[in-house]
């Protein structure tokens, strides 16, 4: 690592600090007379989670969502602990004091001194002839670009396509958000010429990007159809509002401050521009795509829609209760919390919808 010019030195020393606020937990659960399993990412599969009666997650927002990718009983509470709360922001985490003081947050449990969270997340329908139910894990993959576009091609042969094209349901549920979009959006194409000069044949050739864009039609809430051509379709829950949802859709200051004052120019504005009112009304539109992990509700983004005679986009962002996606795509994927992927082609049709039954169980420790 340090050959190839990483800084070795700052990685160890984060890796020391994981792992010993990773100590500090198991030693205060143990302390507790509690039977503690500690596995690590790849051993943790279905029958350390029926073993457990809960699963305490030691990383960050990352690793909590991977702990509750295979946390299907929706009584089983799944708790996170930021191990690392200098590089991690921990969102879905304790509140960072307990990282060093987790016997502290063990007393509040006992005492009853919390409340149950429950995250609503998205479930998946997959429908289509073809389809290949088949997940990929991206984290086990570290993939380079190339490889990256052939995963799925790769799992296609390994593993039998699905028969079945009414739809099925898929094998995990989404925390966070649902992306869908071409794996590469940017390719890199050859273009050769031949051209003669002194009677002498010349082929030089040429490499340029190609902006590959995510083609699908979507029907919100068991609306119309609508063809549409963007750079991806993002699908969050009130968890996932937070996350990668909010920074598609947030404004910034500048760009508030110019629309007020071209409003102002045409007479629709009959208050004086300030900071203050610049800040407010930014704050104002950017909490407002924010909303509660508990409400049994979605929120769809459209990453930069194309817009022209044939494509449009009525509706580029809004809540909703159910959205229905049919690919035109030719190397797409649908990415379950930036973790699990499933290829998503020409024909493949997705219904993204939450039942409250999926929903999964964290706390809230009162402070």
């Amino acid at each position: 690592l340090a050959l190839k010019g990483s800084n070795y030195a700052g990685l160890l020393e984060r890796h020391r600090i994981h792992t010993k606020n990773v100590e500090h937990v198991v030693d205060s659960l143990r302390n507790e007379r509690i039977e503690v399993r500690l596995v690590k990412r790849r051993e943790y599969n279905e029958e350390t989670v029926r073993w457990a009666d809960a699963i305490i997650s030691a990383g960050g927002d990352g690793t909590m969502l991977l702990a509750a990718s295979k946390v299907f009983d929706k009584f089983k509470p799944v708790i996170g602990v930021n191990t690392d709360p200098e590089r991690s922001e921990g969102h879905l985490c304790l509140p960072v004091r307990y990282t060093h003081s987790f016997p502290e947050a063990l007393q509040k449990l006992y005492r009853g001194e919390f409340r149950w969270q429950w995250r609503q997340r998205i479930r998946l329908y997959l429908e289509g002839t073809g389809i290949n139910p088949t997940p990929v894990d991206l984290h086990e993959q570290q993939l380079s670009q190339e490889q990256h576009s052939r995963a799925h091609i790769n799992e296609r042969f390994q593993d039998q396509r699905s028969d079945i094209s009414g739809p099925h349901l898929l094998p995990v549920r989404a925390l966070n958000e649902v992306f869908i979009g071409e794996s590469l959006s940017s390719r890199y194409a050859v273009c050769s010429v031949l051209f003669r000069e002194n009677f002498k044949s010349c082929k030089p050739s040429f490499k340029f990007s190609l902006h590959r864009a995510s083609y699908y039609e979507i029907s919100v809430d068991d609306g119309p159809w609508e063809k549409q051509k963007s750079s991806g379709l993002n699908v969050c829950t009130g968890t996932g509002s937070k996350a990668w949802s909010y920074n598609i859709n947030k404004v910034t200051h500048q760009a508030v401050e110019e629309i007020l004052t071209i409003a102002k120019k045409h007479g629709g504005l009959n208050m004086p521009l300030n900071t203050e009112l610049i800040q407010k009304v930014t704050n104002d539109y950017n909490e407002s795509l924010l909303y509660s992990p508990e409400e049994p509700k979605m929120f769809f983004s459209i990453r930069e829609p194309i817009v022209n005679r044939v494509f449009s986009s009525s509706r580029q962002r809004g809540f909703s209760s159910k959205v229905c996606v049919r690919s035109r795509c030719w190397d797409a994927c649908m990415v379950v919390d930036g973790g699990t992927s499933f290829e998503f082609n020409d024909g493949a049709i997705a219904s993204i919808m939450i039942d409250t039954e999926d929903a999964l169980c964290t706390v809230l420790l009162e402070e």
